[in-house]
């Protein structure tokens, strides 16, 4: 193999042996001896694991990795074959599967969030003014156990509710229209969020918050989608909006959930009789 790289010392974010057993057919869009391929595989998804738990720049990345104009262009290639939509999708029906529940739920949960933007991602960024925030907002659907399971990008001045057309469009696609219920916040209270649902065959339920209140409130359901945007704040290249373009933004989320149900999967099998 050219440009062989001389042994390192391993990064915590290095995929195991086990992971990569799992993960090799998804990545492996040509054949192992293929003239193309240049840099070993692992160590090329090694290196964008570490980009998006680490949050570095490309250019940033260290050079005992292979270099990161490979990484940057590999990556591109996974995001739009859908590598990681697929690996998502099979690992979450496995996590449901070793839950005792069905591969595919019948409600999910709603949300969405602002990041901030950066020089690279303000030509198509907006202005959120409830968070009083410049940025993008992550549009997230994941189900009852907090996988991902559909995610839409847009500037921070988008409307939630605007949005649940092409939420619950997703969330079939990858359900085979096994949705049934969605949980939603007061934001998307109207009947043009519960007719976009319905097109689709998806019921709103608007969980509201208790009258009078004190302090910081967990509502049913609804922590569940608060939670896996905690999981996913973990990993500090999705802190910030630092690309380009939103498909890259959606990939890189993929990434990261990929990365946190693989390794949750690795576990229960290690500790399972």
């Amino acid at each position: 193999m050219e440009n062989e790289l001389r042994p390192r010392k391993p990064y915590p974010t290095d995929v195991s042996d086990d992971e990569w057993a799992f993960v090799a057919p998804y990545l492996a869009l040509m054949t192992p001896d293929a003239p193309q391929r240049r840099h070993d595989l692992r160590e090329v998804f090694n290196a964008l694991r570490w980009i998006v738990r680490a949050g570095s720049p490309w250019r940033l990345l260290p050079t005992n990795f292979p270099p990161w104009e490979a990484v940057y262009q590999q990556t591109r290639r996974w995001i739009t074959a859908g590598c990681f939509d697929a690996m998502v999708h099979d690992l979450r029906a496995i996590r449901r599967w070793s839950e005792g529940r069905a591969d595919d739920p019948t409600a999910v949960i709603l949300d969405g969030r602002t990041i901030q933007s950066t020089p690279e991602s303000g030509a198509r960024a907006g202005y959120d003014g409830y968070k009083r925030r410049k940025g993008s907002k992550i549009h997230l659907a994941v189900d009852t156990l907090g996988h991902l399971l559909a995610l839409h990008v847009t500037p921070a001045n988008a409307d939630e509710w605007d949005q649940v057309a092409v939420l619950a469009a997703a969330v079939q696609e990858a359900t085979g229209a096994n949705v049934e219920l969605a949980f939603v916040d007061q934001g998307y209270t109207g009947e043009r969020p519960a007719a976009a649902a319905a097109a689709h065959g998806i019921q709103l339920e608007v969980v509201k918050l208790p009258e009078a209140k004190h302090g910081f409130v967990l509502l049913p359901r609804r922590w569940v989608v608060e939670r896996s945007f905690a999981w996913a704040s973990r990993f500090r290249r999705l802190a910030r909006d630092y690309e380009r373009l939103p498909q890259t933004v959606a990939g890189l989320h993929f990434i990261a959930f990929a990365c946190l149900m693989l390794h949750r999967l690795v576990a229960v099998v290690a500790h399972s009789p």
